[in-house]
């Protein structure tokens, strides 16, 4: 198999009213393109992220950004599954450039949760974003309406086991805002957040506050992907290490064990074995953060902490800025924006590159991205998990 980089990235943040999905992520792939290096008759494949989280997605667009953009493109395809949306595509365009049908593949994906939240809002009363109820699921009656919802039930399964406490999910919650505050771009940029002010919200579901959950946003992420033939004419070379990905229906759900872990194991080993790395390898973390106590069962899940011990990590290792393990160092989906897995590509490839100005990483060489979600199971839990290590060294 090709050996595959990262060469370009564009990105938009901050409100983008009145602007349709596929001119946001026609102007996030122009950038990237430029940051590549690149003409754009040079790219001819492109794979679209849409938000489809398999429980309830939106519909996308019917006309599509490489043609907005002008690509030349033989291979075009829209895909959603969650939170791993991003690292399929980076799987698929290995597929394209390994088989000779396209050199550069450009992946974009985005969002207008936020300005679509605003709209619904002014003209009914309600705030939120369209959802499509799935066929046969059963949730709406036992009061399952949104994903914060289903999302619980992990954080109080653990809870349950383990005596997890709400304080350690708001060490997960502020210290993520800690590092939103250095990061000009943040939806939650300027706007601190104390683990007393945490503790004073009321509970949205138990034993979830506002602030254990993510951010709508509007905006774009873009990438450029090449063999890594090619990407040593680029000025920003990252290296794809490793890919893996595992799924929730593998395990026996009368057994309880998906709702105190994610799909980690096999995506965890595919990759880090492609990678040649261990934990002690890894500079910066990227977890797909939809909610806090999927943080916390990453952090088990791959191994900083023993299954049930994540809360006493968390008191003992500090994630924030400062920290020995950083974390979501842009503010992840929780406090900066929220563009599925791609949210923390993004950030891994601006710390990789030496570009996340005010809080850059000291010898940043290696970093972990993870997404999680597509919901194939009910009751609406996550099932995919994705795993990817990318690296300069």
């Amino acid at each position: 198999m090709t050996d595959l980089a990262i060469v370009g990235m564009g990105m938009l943040t901050g409100t983008q009213a009145g602007r349709s999905m596929r001119s946001i992520l026609a102007e996030a792939s122009r950038l990237a393109i430029e940051d590549a290096g690149i003409d754009r008759s040079q790219v001819t494949a492109a794979v679209e992220v849409r938000s489809a989280a398999g429980r309830g997605g939106r519909a996308g667009s019917s006309d599509a950004f490489p043609r907005l953009l002008g690509l030349p493109v033989d291979f075009y395809q829209p895909i959603g599954r969650g939170g791993t949306g991003g690292a399929f595509a980076v799987a698929i365009a290995g597929m394209l450039i390994d088989r000779g049908i396209a050199n550069y593949v450009v992946i974009a994906g985005g969002s207008l949760d936020y300005s679509e939240s605003k709209r619904a809002k002014s003209s009914s009363g309600a705030k939120g974003t369209v959802r499509i109820e799935p066929e046969g699921y059963w949730g709406r009656p036992f009061g399952d309406l949104r994903a914060v919802s289903h999302h619980s039930f992990f954080a109080s399964r653990h809870m349950h086991e383990y005596g997890t406490t709400s304080r350690h999910l708001g060490l997960i919650a502020t210290q993520l805002r800690d590092w939103a505050l250095l990061n000009p771009q943040a939806r939650y940029y300027g706007r601190p957040l104390t683990l007393e002010q945490y503790e004073a919200e009321d509970y949205l579901v138990y034993p979830y506050r506002r602030d254990d959950v993510c951010v709508m946003t509007d905006g774009a992420v873009a990438m450029v992907v090449t063999g890594a033939d090619r990407a040593r004419d680029s000025e920003h070379p990252v290296s794809v290490r490793g890919i893996g990905f595992g799924e929730a229906m593998a395990q026996l759900w009368w057994e309880k064990r998906n709702y105190t872990s994610l799909a980690v194991q096999n995506a965890k080993q595919q990759a880090f074995g492609q990678a040649g790395i261990t934990l002690d390898d890894i500079d910066c973390v990227q977890f797909y953060d939809c909610f806090t106590g999927e943080v916390l069962l990453q952090l088990e899940d791959y191994g900083w902490a023993g299954k049930g011990e994540g809360g006493a990590f968390l008191e003992s290792t500090r994630i924030g800025p400062g920290g020995t393990l950083p974390v979501n160092t842009g503010g992840g989906l929780m406090s900066a924006y929220h563009f599925g897995d791609l949210t923390g590509f993004s950030e891994a490839l601006l710390q990789l590159r030496g570009q996340a100005t005010g809080r850059q990483l000291e010898n940043c060489g290696t970093a972990l991205v993870t997404g999680h979600g597509g919901e194939v199971l009910n009751p609406g839990m996550c099932s995919a998990h994705s795993t990817v290590v990318l690296s300069t060294e």
